[in-house]
């Protein structure tokens, strides 16, 4: 931190008008930022967007789209030098984990960030991706107003070194339907998913439902945002629904129940 930012906390903190937001940067980054309204902007959920006199509408998206940008090339080149001996194929997954919607609310949550979002949303599907979304702007923000070195820097060592373990994110399984497609496979069964979205939210955020069928059985089902989202969530559902794992240990416990469901005659 610059000698000038450490003259500036103490009264950035207690006088003005914006002294609120410049705790509230500093608490949960630690560090006095130089041009706050970025901030501000990274707090405005697309929900409480606030209209111009032009008519158009200002928001978090812009800096969110940035921050997810940056947060990707930092996470890269963390894993690039964390893992010298590691192919495209590993760091991809491993990066995939650590930026997960899951990972970034997880982290949004700790730090606080959470509480300063501004939101008019419903309590829906897309409700729990506007803490994550808010941390992406929040790094956008700071990329602005900082640099590329200052959040490399921030995320590593402040974030990810505090809130995110390696061994954690290697041992975890978030790609359920690339698992699900692998045991389909391997035992010669048949899978398909069968998404679409809501057509009275297709315009606005729409929710999208997928259902998992396997040799023609319908055998899970999830809702997302995406139409990526909503079939992971089909296969999560898949090994939940059966109480198991999809591991080669487990799988003849799935294959039983699918039989099962199978020979049940029509009604």
């Amino acid at each position: 931190m610059s000698i000038y930012s450490l003259l500036m906390r103490p009264f950035r903190r207690r006088f003005g008008s914006d002294r609120q937001f410049y705790v509230a940067i500093d608490d949960m980054f630690g560090f006095i930022p130089h041009n706050i309204e970025l901030y501000k902007l990274a707090l405005i959920h697309k929900s409480a967007s606030v209209e111009l006199e032009d008519g158009s509408h200002v928001n978090n998206e812009r800096l969110e789209f940035l921050g997810d940008a940056v947060i990707e090339s930092v996470t890269s080149d963390y894993l690039f030098i964390e893992f010298p001996d590691r192919d495209e194929g590993f760091m991809t997954q491993v990066r995939s984990k650590m930026v997960s919607r899951q990972s970034l609310n997880r982290i949004a949550s700790i730090i606080g960030l959470d509480k300063h979002v501004i939101s008019m949303a419903a309590g829906n599907v897309s409700q729990k991706h506007i803490y994550g979304d808010a941390f992406e702007a929040m790094i956008g923000a700071i990329y602005l107003d900082m640099g590329y070195d200052f959040v490399n820097r921030l995320l590593i060592n402040d974030i990810y070194g505090k809130y995110i373990s390696l061994d954690e994110v290697l041992q975890s399984e978030t790609d359920f339907k690339s698992r699900l497609i692998e045991w389909c496979q391997k035992n010669h069964y048949s899978i398909e998913f069968r998404t679409g979205h809501d057509g009275a939210t297709a315009s606005a955020h729409p929710t999208f439902h997928s259902t998992v069928y396997v040799s023609g059985i319908a055998v899970g089902y999830g809702t997302g945002d995406s139409k990526k989202e909503a079939e992971q969530q089909a296969s999560y559902s898949v090994s939940q629904s059966s109480s198991i794992a999809i591991t080669d240990e487990s799988s003849a416990r799935l294959l039983d129940k699918i039989d099962k469901m199978r020979n049940v005659p029509n009604s």
